[in-house]
């Protein structure tokens, strides 16, 4: 963990040391320098409308300027040290660096491992063979007559091939493997321990264009023909079949394993050591792979502090959710009535008031679970509820029974016949939870300035507007 933390900052270091003449510091924040290149790095992928002007440089600066302090407070609370993100930032740098220590020639030479390994194996065992059969299908429990049945027509097909009948044909007509019967009996070429032992012992027994006796096995009694005997398939008729399951069973990585290690060994380091030192050699020359990386390095950190700062706070933080909603009453004011319960529909009318029952005085959040425990807590459903807070026209129901829309369109539901609606109709909000999602959008949108603002008093930020007036015009 300390060498991918190690990683982490040799990275960042890299890039706060990188100034020359021709990148100059266009800003700093918290005594941390930032390179023009950087910031044009960032304002040229997030500029969408592809208009670069002057105005629209000024416009970013704020937006650039408060996603680096944001940075900034994520690690002075130390999340650059956290495990999750030690191990996401280095598995990101691997993605980038670690496939460029391999080549076509090494994909290729694995490729031949794998043949030379797979062919030497197959051969070992007898080879390939290509047979065709023709197949006379007997169950397992098959009478003593149906097996006598079964055995004098296979003998029969067996006495016309010797008289001169063609398999393939025979074999299109008679064959119960109707899969293979349409290719005149024919199998795909297959190797030892593919097959069932009985028809794969009498197979490999035969001579290429030799014909068996009749062979019993558990699916039947066969009449086998061998097509074509020989070693394993050519390099090059499987190759493309190899590279295809190198890439499928990610066995790329372990190309790049056994490299690095055998270059770690040769140079009495270690791997990670040697997929940093190749990490900094490709970021000094290559300008977007060095900010691709530190973007997503301080993105990983932008997001851990702002889940703890504004997202997952707002979501949690109740009280100040409901106080927010107070003060911003008339925000959430409605145009229209809303209906706030639920459309049910039952198989008896007894459940109809049961229902009610079973909710009133509850809490509007605790009704689903109380309904599920009483009325579908068991393989037998007597329910089925929409519950929610609903406009006019969002359900067909509430239309007709609370809005008094006499054109209402309803569905019947076959298996619960019986409909009913419980709740309340109401003016407006009874509370924030009413409009829950749009008061915490913007409560995160208020701690979001909050924090913002308090970031601005605590870091100090400076812009030279010199080197301002120079991006993307140098």
């Amino acid at each position: 963990m300390k060498k991918m933390l190690f990683a982490a900052l040799l990275f960042v270091a890299s890039v706060a040391n990188a100034q020359t003449k021709d990148d100059p510091v266009i800003m700093t924040v918290n005594g941390q320098p930032v390179l023009r290149s950087e910031f044009e790095y960032s304002f040229n992928k997030n500029n969408s409308d592809g208009v670069i002007d002057k105005k629209n440089v000024a416009e970013y600066v704020d937006l650039f300027i408060n996603y680096k302090l944001k940075v900034e407070a994520a690690k002075e609370a130390r999340m650059d040290t956290m495990t999750s993100f030690r191990e996401e930032f280095v598995s990101y740098r691997d993605q980038q660096i670690r496939p460029t220590f391999i080549t076509d020639a090494d994909v290729e030479a694995e490729a031949h491992r794998i043949y030379d390994e797979t062919a030497h194996r197959i051969d070992s065992m007898g080879g390939m063979m290509k047979p065709a059969h023709i197949l006379l299908m007997l169950g397992q429990k098959a009478t003593e007559a149906q097996q006598k049945a079964a055995k004098t027509r296979i003998d029969s097909i067996a006495k016309a091939l010797k008289n001169g009948a063609d398999f393939v044909d025979l074999a299109r007509r008679l064959s119960d493997d109707k899969s293979s019967a349409v290719n005149g009996g024919e199998l795909p070429w297959v190797t030892k321990g593919q097959l069932v032992p009985d028809f794969e012992k009498a197979a490999f027994a035969l001579n290429k264009g030799e014909v068996s006796e009749p062979v019993l096995s558990p699916y039947g009694y066969h009449i086998i023909k061998m097509i074509d005997k020989g070693s394993f398939f050519p390099y090059d008729s499987v190759r493309t079949d190899i590279l295809n399951f190198i890439e499928q069973r990610n066995i790329r990585e372990s190309i790049v394993d056994k490299k690095l290690n055998e270059m770690a060994e040769a140079e009495g380091t270690t791997a990670e050591a040697i997929v940093e030192k190749k990490m900094n050699e490709m970021t000094a020359q290559d300008e977007e792979l060095k900010y691709l990386i530190q973007e997503y390095h301080d993105g990983l950190l932008l997001y851990e502090i702002s889940n703890k700062k504004v997202w997952e706070k707002a979501n949690k933080d109740e009280a100040g959710l409901a106080a927010f909603f107070n003060k911003n009453k008339k925000k959430y004011a409605w145009d229209e009535p809303r209906f706030k319960g639920m459309v049910y529909h039952v198989k008896e009318q007894g459940d109809v008031k049961a229902v009610k029952n079973a909710v009133k005085g509850l809490a509007f959040d605790k009704w689903a679970e109380k309904l599920r425990t009483t009325f579908n807590n068991d393989s037998v459903l007597r329910i089925r509820v929409e519950k929610g807070i609903f406009k006019q026209g969002d359900n067909g129901f509430v239309d007709r029974e609370i809005f008094k829309v006499k054109t209402a369109e309803v569905k019947k539901l076959e298996k619960f016949p019986i409909d009913a609606v419980y709740g309340k109709k109401l003016k407006k909000p009874e509370s924030y939870q009413d409009v829950r999602g749009l008061v915490v959008a913007d409560y995160q949108e208020a701690l979001e300035n909050e924090w913002v603002a308090e970031l601005r008093r605590k870091y100090a930020v400076k812009v030279d507007e010199k080197v301002l007036k120079t991006v993307n015009n140098h």
